[in-house]
């Protein structure tokens, strides 16, 4: 769902967090589904580090973005690291968008999966 109300002013609705939390509409259902305003108060994101994790975590967990899964669940049911990338800025760098940015995503997951021992696992491109 779109959203035409920007109460903090259009540029308000920047990406913050650890997971970036962009536009009104997603500061919307963020503060919804943790019972904070975001959507008028969207520096609480930026402003308070618990609330910055809180989003980053229900977007992990709940929102499959442009993709057709939650980056959770691309993980966990073997879809892979690149599903992550699709569900959070597929629609700005998969197929083809930006290759670049794509590359430097997943040269950072090979060198934390290198340095936590484990695998990094297939599919890491979108």
């Amino acid at each position: 769902m779109r959203l035409s109300r920007c109460p903090a002013g259009q540029a308000a609705y920047y990406g913050r967090g650890p997971i970036q939390l962009s536009w009104n509409f997603n500061y919307k259902a963020a503060g919804d589904a943790l019972g904070i305003d975001l959507l008028d108060n969207p520096w609480l994101v930026q402003n308070d580090s618990a609330v910055a994790c809180k989003t980053g975590l229900w977007y992990w967990n709940t929102q499959s973005g442009p993709g057709t899964m939650t980056p959770h669940n691309a993980m966990v049911n073997g879809a892979g690291f690149g599903q992550t990338i699709r569900s959070i800025n597929g629609s700005l760098e998969c197929d083809g968008r930006n290759p670049a940015q794509v590359q430097s995503r997943v040269d950072a997951y090979q060198r934390f999966t290198s340095i936590l021992g484990v695998t990094p696992g297939a599919n890491l491109y979108c």
